[in-house]
């Protein structure tokens, strides 16, 4: 073995420059490939960190107005939630798992001679885990149920509100002015707002009781359980508007009357559309290795056009077709496998240098003024891909040397030597 090895890597010496331009054809059908891989990968995972931000499973109810009329009642009626509907929603709706209701405003937070106009929220504790917000420890608390029911005046800050208002200082437990009501801070919030800006968030019930005497409100978030292919959150859409247009009273025809974003269903859209993307990328790379296999085929059949004397003695002094298939075909594999793994190499190599950089650049920016929406992020290939890449460079030293190997197999001894 060790023999035919070496004399394998003699025969390969001796054509330098054919046996580099062949390879190069394969290094750069892998590196293409790893590449795409890469920027699939990027992409992949830059949108899967935006969905990561915040529950997949969420859905998301806004009230609108009416378009249409129904049961006597004209179009151009204004509706909004009430504490039925989020009753309704927990009772009626089996997939429904976590709740909350949203009353959204604006308002001036003060604390001493420092002030400034920020969302302020009033939502439920389970607003917590669907936003998917962070209070690491030492930073306080987020809403709770006790909170709920006393109708507590406390309050939890966006970092950067905490940065403005209080400096140096520790917030915690400190008061602060919201339009004329004083909170007390109970925690931070550290994760940064996906859209720039920042939300101070207090009790739902103290947000009615204090700013929503009517206690209406115009947007309901919850999270679903079992809804995994894109016809089962069709149905759930279509039911969930009919059982709203019920307890709301609008035609469940009308889209104008309710909007309805089902994150689940855009994440099942989204997951079937890098899917295809995935299936796309790959048989591009494949295609482009492809070409690389010709061409080591085509020089594997002129490299046994020139050793066709060579050939010919071997099989002369006993040398055994299964001996010159087994030379053929292994110097063709150790082709592609060697200048297929300087491809990989160099792809791998490229893809972290753009994660490198990526990186640096993130972490170069102000966390708290920039957008914080990534749509291309770590576009690097996992050892999954290498592990398959190196099955695909076997396979493709076989392919391309098979042909060769046949025809120098079927070389007649006595044939062979009258050629010089």
């Amino acid at each position: 073995m060790i023999d035919q090895f070496q004399e394998i890597m003699d025969t390969l010496k001796k054509n330098k420059l054919r046996t580099t331009l062949t390879g190069l054809s394969v290094s750069w059908g892998i590196f293409i490939l790893i590449i795409l891989l890469g920027a699939g990968n990027g992409l992949r995972n830059g949108v899967m960190q935006n969905f990561s931000s915040r529950a997949v499973n969420r859905i998301n109810l806004w009230s609108g107005t009416t378009s249409l009329p129904h049961n006597g009642l004209k179009s151009g009626r204004r509706l909004m939630f009430a504490e039925n509907e989020l009753t309704a929603i927990s009772d009626q709706v089996e997939e429904s798992r976590l709740i909350t209701a949203r009353y959204n405003t604006n308002q001036t937070i003060t604390y001493g001679t420092e002030y400034g106009s920020y969302g302020f929220r009033g939502v439920m504790p389970s607003y917590y885990d669907i936003e998917k917000l962070i209070i690491p420890p030492g930073k306080g608390r987020f809403i709770n149920e006790i909170d709920m029911k006393e109708k507590n005046k406390v309050i939890v800050l966006d970092q950067k509100i905490a940065d403005v208002l209080f400096r140096n200082e520790e917030p915690l437990g400190k008061m602060v002015r919201a339009g004329q009501v004083m909170f007390k801070v109970v925690g931070i919030n550290t994760k940064k707002e996906e859209w720039g800006g920042s939300n101070a968030y207090i009790p739902f019930s103290t947000a009615q009781a204090i700013y929503n005497p009517q206690r209406k409100f115009w947007q309901v978030t919850f999270t679903v359980d079992g809804l995994t292919t894109e016809s089962q959150n069709d149905r759930f859409n279509e039911s969930l508007r009919g059982m709203m247009g019920q307890h709301l009273n609008f035609n469940p025809e009308d889209q104008q009357a309710l909007y309805i974003h089902n994150a689940q269903s855009d994440y099942v859209e989204t997951m079937k559309i890098f899917s295809g993307i995935t299936l796309f990328v790959t048989i591009i790379g494949i295609l482009t290795l492809i070409a690389g296999i010709v061409g080591v085929s085509n020089i594997m059949l002129v490299s046994v056009k020139e050793r066709t004397r060579e050939i010919g003695i071997r099989k002369a002094i006993g040398a055994t077709p299964m001996a010159i298939l087994k030379t053929i075909i292994l110097e063709s594999i150790i082709i592609t496998t060697l200048f297929g793994y300087i491809g990989m190499i160099i792809g791998v190599g490229l893809t972290e240098l753009i994660n490198y950089f990526m990186e640096q650049a993130a972490n170069g920016k102000p966390v708290t003024d920039e957008q914080q929406m990534s749509i291309f992020t770590n576009p690097t290939v996992d050892i999954g891909y290498a592990l398959f890449a190196t099955i695909v460079l076997i396979i493709a030293g076989v392919i391309a040397g098979y042909l060769p190997a046949r025809k120098a197999v079927r070389v007649q001894p006595i044939e062979a030597m009258r050629q010089e």
